[in-house]
């Protein structure tokens, strides 16, 4: 496999020398490139905006959703399907997220099985990978096998597919319906994608799942009102949720989000329209939109 003329093998330019600069050159170096990714993810908007409308018809045909990656990859993907739990109290086992090696692979480098392409199709019948999911594959260098066996794997049970690079021609692009590429171009040290690489990947996940969960309903203005109560911060953050949202007090707030059970959006939703819980609840679970929830309480009076 030659890989020395992918963008982000290069030796880039701009760091020449850099093991002889000064530590203050060093980091203004790596700013100045981290600065860029922002601007590559901006030209992938296009494709960013079809995965996140393949992802919503996916989640609504109650499907699931599987990130798929190796080493920095996996790694991202997994912080970015486990806090969806508890910031928009999403069910887990919808968004799941599968790293080459398993778990052990999550705390240090496991050799060789990125190389396995296999070992990804195997890993995706373990979890009863069906035609109604949707698989996103991770790989920098757009070309990684264990990604492309499950890519594959799931193209062959009819999955949509979606697959996040950092170059412009990847390999497996044949096996995705859509394909985001963040050209990233040559990292700080030659190779090293857990930076520029890592940090785009992490930034498309970040849109693509805010996204649809604010189109799912689960943020009200802009708001986490779905948000799981499991600490005391939490606990202050989904006061200062319900006062700002419905102007009472934090005293007032805390009192009707413990007769909602720390259910935000119940709580809310007594408040502003008067109704007593029972009610409130039945409209939540026709209507889990809170701003159609608001509106169909209106309508009712």
């Amino acid at each position: 496999m030659n890989i020395s003329n992918l963008p982000t093998e290069i030796p880039n330019p701009k760091t020449k020398d850099l093991d002889n600069k000064e530590t203050i050159e060093i980091l203004k170096l790596i700013n100045e490139e981290d600065a860029l990714v922002a601007l590559a993810v901006r030209d992938a908007l296009k494709e960013i905006d079809k995965a996140v409308n393949l992802i919503l018809e996916c989640l609504k045909a109650n499907g699931r959703v599987f990130y798929v990656g190796a080493g920095t990859s996996g790694r991202v993907a997994f912080i970015d399907a486990v806090e969806l739990v508890p910031t928009y109290s999403l069910p887990e086992g919808i968004v799941i997220p599968v790293i080459a090696g398993g778990y052990e692979a999550l705390s240090r480098s496991i050799e060789g099985v990125e190389d396995n392409e296999e070992l990804g199709a195997e890993d995706l019948k373990r979890h009863s990978l069906n035609s109604k999911d949707i698989v996103v594959g991770l790989t920098a260098s757009g070309r990684t096998l264990y990604v492309g066996g499950a890519l594959r794997y799931a193209k062959q049970l009819g999955c949509k597919t979606i697959l996040i690079c950092n170059v412009g021609k990847p390999t497996l692009s044949n096996l995705a319906d859509v394909v985001i590429s963040v050209e990233t171009g040559p990292e700080v040290v030659a190779g090293s994608t857990r930076m520029k690489a890592g940090t785009a990947q992490k930034m498309v996940l970040n849109m693509i799942s805010t996204t649809v969960m604010v189109k799912m309903g689960k943020v009200y203005d802009n708001l986490m009102v779905d948000v799981m109560v499991l600490n005391e911060k939490l606990k202050e953050r989904a006061k200062n949720i319900v006062s700002r949202v419905t102007g009472v007090d934090s005293d007032v707030a805390e009192k009707n989000l413990e007769r909602a059970g720390y259910n935000v959006k119940l709580a809310i939703l007594t408040i502003l329209t008067g109704k007593d819980i029972e009610e409130c609840q039945k409209i939540i679970q026709k209507e889990p939109n809170l701003r159609k929830a608001i509106e169909l309480m209106k309508a009712q009076k």
